[in-house]
């Protein structure tokens, strides 16, 4: 006779043990993240832009979504001069994520930097529309006019510095000739033009810049068209490719545009990251970013362009795996 220890276990047994193990998986499931791995945790430092940029703005707003999305996660932001002082800073390490505009990210890459080859995108966001600021009663209709001015270029390590240097050879002046260069950012600018400090100033951002609003406010300005100057800006280089013709929209800055667009130049931004970028928490991070384009579009309109459907559409840069990961399990 065989022992009942020994006996094998009946049918009832082996189901009750398989149902057993099955609700184990679904509760183990339940409180993974979708992407299957443990929910990302610890510090995360994302550079943004200059003080009253839509960049600042933006990371405000999506510090905040990623504090209800990813409570473990510690995030902290950085003001910068913007794109190109971003890379620097995500490439070396002192920082895990940034916006950067598609011009400054071929740049980089084209430069041979340690580490450019690391970059990697999450999403597309908005486009930055280049912006020419002058007083109402300025007699400069087009960047051609700012020869012998005074112009506000930007920070150095700026997108902004980037695109204006090259819009001014586009209209055939010399950035370090023709024109008197003044290497402020939107923080300064706004003000320096109110004093007559300064007799223009460009701007690289998404709309409306809140800076820009608030100068409307204080002064009469007026914004220049820049669209005429596309044509020679793709002749100059490779990487110019990614500006387009734009029309500023008539609801931008109703103030000052008459109800009336304004033809200019935009470029992508993009959000990035590096190829050592933990794959979960950037599929989580890329998740936030699409879910909150409704809200943090409420408060800074630029934001409403997020769209899932051109978000990865990421050139000069592949998608990190974590972002692929995300957009692979929305789309099944």
């Amino acid at each position: 006779m065989v022992s009942p220890s020994l006996r094998r276990p009946g049918r009832r047994r082996l189901l009750t043990a398989a149902a057993a193990a099955a609700a184990a998986l679904a509760l183990l499931l339940w409180w993974l993240p979708p992407g299957g791995g443990p929910e990302p945790g610890g510090p995360v430092a994302f550079t943004t832009g200059s003080r009253g940029g839509v960049y600042e703005r933006y990371g405000q707003m999506l510090k905040e979504q990623l504090e209800r999305d990813l409570p473990e996660v510690e995030v902290t932001l950085q003001t910068s001069a913007g794109s190109v002082e971003n890379l620097d800073r995500l490439v070396s390490g002192k920082a895990s994520f940034t916006i950067a505009a598609a011009d400054a990210v071929a740049a980089h890459l084209e430069s041979g930097k340690p580490g450019a080859d690391r970059l990697r995108a999450c999403a597309r966001l908005h486009d930055d529309y280049i912006q020419l600021v002058v007083p109402a009663d300025s007699p400069v209709r087009s960047a051609e006019d700012l020869a012998g001015l005074r112009v506000g270029m930007g920070q150095p390590r700026s997108g902004v510095s980037l695109i204006a240097g090259r819009l001014l050879r586009a209209a055939g002046l010399d950035p370090a000739k023709d024109v008197v260069a003044v290497p402020e950012g939107i923080g300064r600018l706004p003000d320096l033009l109110t004093r007559g400090e300064l007799d223009a100033f460009f701007w690289s951002g998404g709309l409306p810049t809140g800076a820009v609003e608030e100068l409307a406010e204080e002064t009469e300005i007026r914004l220049v068209p820049l669209g005429d100057l596309v044509p020679a800006l793709h002749a100059q280089e490779p990487r110019t490719r990614y500006y387009r013709a734009a029309l500023m929209p008539a609801d931008a800055y109703p103030s000052i545009q008459d109800g009336s667009a304004v033809e200019t130049i935009a470029v992508a931004n993009l959000l990035v990251a590096t190829e050592g970028t933990d794959d979960t928490l950037t599929e989580e991070v890329t998740r936030s970013v699409i879910n909150s384009r409704d809200r943090i579009g409420r408060e800074v309109h630029a934001a409403q362009k997020v769209d899932l459907r051109t978000a990865i559409h990421t050139h000069p840069l592949p998608l990190h795996r974590g972002a692929e990961r995300y957009y692979r399990s929305v789309k099944s």
